[in-house]
């Protein structure tokens, strides 16, 4: 595959990198014990509807509410 870019980067105080003309907004990074890092895009979408597996843990969470099994009120005046 040719490369459509090649420049050289810092890494910045904050161990950010900067990349110019990104296409993406979003990258998933693998990062090697050799110093190579892939970047590969990733299209953030909504989801047509919430997964089986997520409303089963709801019905879950709401069944041990009902059952009392629940962690302490949590405080929020303070915000």
């Amino acid at each position: 595959m040719k490369a459509l870019k090649d420049y050289t980067v810092h890494i910045d105080n904050k161990k950010r990198v900067t990349l110019r003309g990104a296409a993406y907004q979003y990258y998933n990074v693998k990062e090697y014990n050799n110093g190579c890092i892939i970047l590969e895009p990733r299209e953030m979408s909504v989801p047509d509807s919430i997964s089986t597996k997520t409303l089963e843990d709801m019905d879950k969470a709401i069944s041990s509410f009902r059952k009392g099994e629940a962690s302490p009120k949590i405080d929020l005046l303070d915000f």
